[in-house]
């Protein structure tokens, strides 16, 4: 076989192994056909294994789909066919408007599309599900101020630095997951983007644990009925209890830092913060992944997003970040020069 043929070759069963999976057939219950429920040991829904949760619909409703909580069969196959395309399109670089760490497009050695996750397609128009408008809900008054000074107090500052003078606790608008201390997709709540887009989720008669890829941050989560930490611990994944509602795990998270990571920036007043999350087993292939954000100082009414989670393929793996960095000396060193 002559070298051509076999870069071919190799390149065709790349292309085959990273391309989307089929669409997910849910309706809009989010239930799938006649199904029995795996159970543990001890008689609980089993949701243990790695999951993926990514996916190419949007967070918010695009105004094309108005009033539409799902795409018509030809719609979703448009949007593979588009998925794929970008993904496959090497020279095509991410821009400072995409989701995931975007604003690095200046920056030596940022990665193109190739490298990042194949994204699934499910009939979902939005990953919010409600408002029935599939939108956010409009930012308080109160956190559009506060976003407007730190505009303004970061003017000419670039993006990943930290806010100079009196705003020194601000790490920049994403300096949680720049320093490594989040991932920008683990959460929680976990929302798809980029990559490293896989939990595992572990289970015992008394508790429940999710290991994300991202930062290879866990959360162990109590399943006995033990009340929730004071409210004086804050942690940067917050405490989490958990309790089964038939066959969902809903999980309740609060007792977050003053700081969180809100899809995209680093805000303030996370204190307030109440997280809702459940797991639903609905078929073999499938764990229905919704989560409710509750927070009346950042915004305006509650909001609840879902997504549909996928066997992965194959292990979690390390995820190093910037402590295995072993270029940082000069990338540093070329800062300066």
């Amino acid at each position: 076989m002559s070298f051509r043929v076999l870069v071919a070759a190799l390149t065709l069963i790349t292309l085959l192994g990273l391309a989307p999976s089929p669409v997910t057939s849910l309706t809009p219950s989010g239930q799938h056909a006649k199904w029995t429920m795996p159970r543990t040991g001890w008689g609980d829904p089993d949701l243990q294994g790695v999951w993926s949760f990514s996916a190419d619909t949007p967070l918010n409703r695009p105004a094309e789909f108005e009033g539409r909580a799902f795409l018509t069969d030809e719609e979703a196959a448009h949007r593979v066919g588009i998925t794929a395309q970008l993904r496959f399109n090497r020279d095509n670089r991410l821009s400072a408007t995409e989701a995931g760490p975007a604003g690095l497009e200046g920056a030596g050695g940022n990665y193109n599309r190739f490298w990042t996750d194949p994204k699934r397609t499910s009939r979902q128009t939005s990953l919010v599900v409600d408002p029935s408008d599939g939108r956010v809900p409009p930012l308080t008054p109160k956190a559009n101020h506060w976003l407007a000074e730190v505009d303004r107090l970061r003017a000419g500052t670039p993006m990943d630095a930290p806010t100079p003078g009196g705003f020194v606790q601000d790490l920049g608008p994403r300096g949680l997951f720049t320093r490594c201390i989040l991932g920008f997709n683990s959460g929680p709540p976990m929302a798809p983007q980029s990559y490293n887009e896989n939990v595992q989720i572990f289970q015992t008669p008394n508790h429940a644990a999710l290991l994300n890829e991202m930062v290879h941050s866990v959360r162990i989560i109590p399943l006995d009925g033990r009340p929730q930490l004071s409210k004086d611990i804050r942690q940067w994944v917050g405490d989490s209890r958990g309790q089964w509602d038939g066959n969902t795990l809903v999980v309740t998270t609060t007792n977050f830092t003053d700081q969180v990571f809100d899809f995209g920036r680093t805000r303030p007043r996370g204190s307030g913060l109440i997280l809702v999350e459940k797991f639903t087993r609905t078929a073999a292939d499938t764990v229905l992944y919704q989560f409710t954000i509750t927070d009346p100082v950042w915004y305006t009414s509650p909001w609840t997003a879902q997504l549909p989670m996928a066997p992965s393929s194959g292990p979690l793996y390390e995820y190093a970040c910037h402590e295995g960095n072993h270029s940082m000396p000069n990338i540093l060193a070329g800062a300066l020069k």
